[in-house]
């Protein structure tokens, strides 16, 4: 009994060689369903991305949305898929969406099933624009090729969070025998419940970005080139539909990497946070057509990195930080001075992440709209800015230091392609001004404060080590006393996410929600640093994100980063003790 000959074989091989360790490495445990759904590699077996594990993921969670919205069959759900594949198992990102919308649909349950590759945010945004009970991405963003992802939306348009995970796992369990027909994706196409909302979005999705495009004379004349990346993925065609939206002309598109590939041939990693290495073709195409700014997207189009050439000829790429701070401010500013909007300022919120940049929080307080951080990852900045829009509050931005920005609340998610022409617009009015986006950075710090940043990680395969070396922090001088100082560096105080404990509330209870699943302690500094060690969700590492915030008028900032190095090394030589735990550095 097989129904997909191509994984049926990789087993039948193993089986053939007596081969138990490959085995028990496919057979061994199920892939985990977690808040960000699922994220493994593409091949045979429950651990892996298959036919078989979409099938009994999309069953499970039919089931549980069928428990939680009575109209479910009247509303129905959004699927979306980008261009991964895999050819050793036959697995790709169209197929699993088709297998996902036949589930769906064998229940009587409509399904708007894109008929073509879309960028991730597309998914939240038809959710929200059609108001759907759910949306299923399929997409295993900036990860290597060989993996694939199933990414899951509630009906409020943001990424689910606790306690839906655990409901849907629990539902998986419960239904994993395939149903009648579970693999017969071709039934779908005669349905009349299978929707295609691919022009649809395509018509007002531009159409509702174009809210955020303030300056559209300036768009039309600027002469300044840009060149775009996909690196491979799915984001060119709407990026260059997204620059003709705000009457920009095209972005270069780097040859190479602009049409779909699920092989990503001309990068080691198709991640643009990694900085360099993935901009390469962009900054010799840039070279070549007289470009000064570079707009790359990961291959789902959720993030955005930008490069700018400098005075010197050499090439900027900016931080999340940095350009979180440049879009914070232009979007601000934009509604500053364009007050089509009604909101009162007292009523206007931008959101980031804990351990993101706190410049958002630096510039609230001197214009006087609110600032709130939320936990790492979009999920907890889309709930929460629901949340506020439901009370009636606008908000108009908020970013997270790993390359992601959500600049128009048509998406509540990360979403590369507006991020993308909001920062093209900027850049463009920036230019009738003779203002560099480098220059006009250094001009919000000026303003604002400087705030500046630094963040890395180690690796560690051995969970009993992480375990203890956060221990040893809760326990630092005795039993249940944290560190005083770091090195030279007096601590003034100290929040823990994992056990709730923070210094500087009045009962010593932390504010933001807590996770004994998770490691993650944050000290303040005498000297107005502040410095994050975490666990990450999705690999063997302990990050850690550093921050010195300078009040406005301290323009030092030769002398600012070598404070904050110095505090950098201390937290490495004292926190992380690498020799001593055996920890591996990130390797530049």
């Amino acid at each position: 009994y097989q129904q997909n000959p191509k994984t049926y074989a990789i087993v039948k091989q193993l089986l053939a060689e007596g081969n138990a360790g490959e085995l028990q490495k496919y057979f061994g445990s199920r892939m985990e369903f977690g808040t960000a759904g699922l994220r493994a590699a593409m091949g045979a077996g429950i651990s892996h991305m298959n036919d078989l594990t979409i099938i009994q993921t999309t069953q499970g969670f039919c089931r549980y949305l069928d428990k939680n919205f009575s109209d479910l069959k009247k509303r129905g759900v959004v699927i979306g898929f980008d261009a991964r594949a895999h050819l050793s198992s036959g697995g790709s990102s169209k197929r699993f969406a088709r297998l996902a919308a036949n589930t769906f649909i064998s229940q009587g349950v409509p399904v708007y099933l894109f008929s073509d590759i879309i960028p991730t945010p597309f998914v939240p945004y038809t959710v929200t624009h059609l108001k759907l009970c759910a949306g299923i991405m399929v997409t295993a963003s900036h990860n290597p090729k060989q993996d694939n992802g199933y990414k899951v939306y509630w009906e409020n348009g943001a990424q689910i969070i606790s306690p839906h995970d655990k409901g849907i796992s629990q539902a998986i369990e419960e239904n994993q025998e395939p149903w009648p027909q579970a693999w017969d994706d071709k039934l779908i196409d005669s349905s009349p419940l299978l929707h295609d909302p691919y022009a649809m979005v395509n018509k007002e999705y531009f159409k509702d970005i174009q809210k955020q495009c303030f300056y559209r004379n300036i768009n039309k004349e600027t002469n300044l080139k840009f060149v775009h990346t996909s690196v491979h993925g799915v984001g060119h065609k709407f990026v260059q539909l997204a620059f003709k939206a705000f009457d920009l002309s095209p972005p270069f598109a780097v040859p190479e990497q602009k049409d779909p590939d699920p092989d990503f041939p001309t990068v080691k990693y198709p991640n643009p946070e990694e900085g360099k290495g993935v901009l390469t073709l962009s900054f010799a195409l840039a070279e070549k057509d007289g470009a000064r700014i570079i707009l790359a997207n990961d291959p789902d189009a959720d993030r955005l990195a930008v490069a700018e050439k400098q005075e010197s000829g050499e090439w900027k790429v900016f931080s999340g930080n940095e350009l979180g701070a440049l879009l914070g401010w232009w979007i601000f500013t934009c509604w500053k001075n364009n007050s089509r909007d009604t909101h009162a300022i007292k009523d206007v919120y931008m959101l980031s992440s804990t351990v993101s940049s706190k410049i958002l929080r630096a510039i609230a307080l001197k214009e006087g709209f609110h600032f709130e951080e939320t936990l790492t990852g979009f999920k907890w900045m889309g709930n929460r800015a629901k949340q506020l829009m439901d009370q009636g509050k606008a908000v108009l931005f908020a970013f997270e230091e790993a390359i992601g920005y959500m600049c128009c609340p048509a998406v509540l998610d990360k979403d590369g392609v507006s991020a993308a022409v909001i920062t093209a617009e900027m850049a463009s009015f920036l230019a009738t001004r003779n203002l560099s986006l480098s220059q006009q950075l250094k001009a919000v710090y000026d303003e604002y404060g400087f705030h500046i940043t630094k963040a890395s990680y180690f690796i560690c395969h051995d969970p009993k080590v992480i375990q203890q070396l956060f221990d040893n922090l809760r326990n630092f001088d005795g039993k249940n006393t944290y560190p005083k100082s770091c090195g030279r560096f007096k601590v003034s105080g100290i929040r823990d996410l994992t056990t709730g404990y923070d210094s500087s509330q009045p009962d010593q209870k932390a504010i933001l929600p807590t996770s004994k699943s998770s490691q993650m302690i944050t000290f303040t500094f005498a000297n107005g640093g502040v410095a994050t060690m975490r666990t990450s969700g999705t690999e063997p590492k302990i990050k850690y994100y550093s921050e010195l915030c300078a009040p406005p008028g301290n323009s030092d900032v030769e002398q600012l980063k070598k404070e904050l190095d110095e505090l950098v090394n201390a937290l490495e030589k004292h926190f992380f003790q690498p020799e001593k735990n055996k920890l591996q550095r990130k390797t530049e």
